[in-house]
């Protein structure tokens, strides 16, 4: 039997699939500035970053106006990242005014 953690295990399940099955990040559990890794090669991808040298947009997906997720290809590795849990924190900035 296998004794990686979950997380390990998820990961491992999710190399082991097509090239074209993308990777999944919710931001909206991460702390920081938004900066990650990419789930393949490691390469740190940050929001601040606009040269589409790291990462690019591949595709967003927009609800009532307001973004809900967003699809990036990383510039080393050609990874494509689904990144979700925009809606949480403007939710939280529009509650607080």
């Amino acid at each position: 039997m296998n004794h990686q953690n979950k997380g390990e295990q998820k990961m491992s399940k999710k190399n082991l699939g097509t090239a074209d099955m993308p990777y999944s990040i919710d931001l909206a559990v991460m702390d920081g500035d938004g900066a990650f890794p990419c789930p393949k090669c490691g390469t740190v991808i940050s929001p601040e970053d606009e040269t589409e040298e790291v990462y690019r947009i591949v595709n967003t997906k927009v609800m009532n106006d307001q973004l809900v997720q967003l699809v990036i290809e990383c510039g080393s590795c050609k990874s494509q990242i689904v990144l979700t849990g925009f809606e949480a924190p403007i939710e939280g900035v529009a509650r607080k005014h």
